[in-house]
């Protein structure tokens, strides 16, 4: 009974994130830093640094892919399948009633207007989580170093971001393996 419990607690946090969270992917991992590391202390920040590059390294949706990493660590296998089920309901809902209502509603000037606003406060909540998991993302200089690195390569080029994620990849490597000097003690 309480395994089934914190299941249940789990799909309801999941589909909670899902419901009221905008913005997509980047920051949803906000409301789950906030839920899980802030407020329930089910996870480190270092496992949610570690489980969003995971995510976003594996193929398919990022925010399903960390929700899965994030309930298998709280729950094994029956966790990663109530945090993806509830994070994705209501997704799926929503997109069920505007596929339904689409025609009447693609044109409506009131709806557009909607969005814009809800658009414009994605990029401060996707800043404050970057900034909130910093500390704990990057460590040492050899890891500023990366990261400029890959924001130049990925802002300048067209180079593939599966190729800047393999190529950071291999730094991290070099740095455990200290071919590459770095000042993290």
């Amino acid at each position: 009974m309480k395994k089934f419990k914190k299941l249940c607690t789990i799909f309801y946090v999941m589909a909670k994130i899902g419901l009221f969270t905008f913005g997509g992917g980047w920051s949803i991992i906000a409301q789950m830093q906030n839920e899980f590391v802030d407020r329930k202390h089910w996870m480190t920040e270092e496992q949610v640094v570690d489980y969003m590059s995971l995510a976003k390294s594996f193929p398919g949706v990022m925010i399903i892919n960390m929700s899965v990493f994030c309930g298998y660590a709280m729950a094994g296998v029956p966790g990663a399948v109530a945090a993806a089920v509830g994070l994705s309901t209501p997704a799926l809902m929503a997109i069920a009633v505007v596929t339904y209502f689409y025609s009447s509603l693609r044109d409506n000037i009131y709806v557009e207007r909607i969005l814009n606003g809800v658009r414009s406060v994605v990029i401060p909540i996707i800043i404050s989580a970057c900034l909130k998991l910093k500390k704990t993302a990057i460590q040492g200089r050899s890891s500023y170093g990366i990261l400029v690195l890959s924001f130049l390569v990925c802002v300048l080029t067209g180079v593939n971001k599966l190729l800047v994620v393999v190529a950071a990849l291999v730094a991290g490597i070099l740095i455990w393996r200290g071919e590459i000097p770095d000042d993290v003690s």
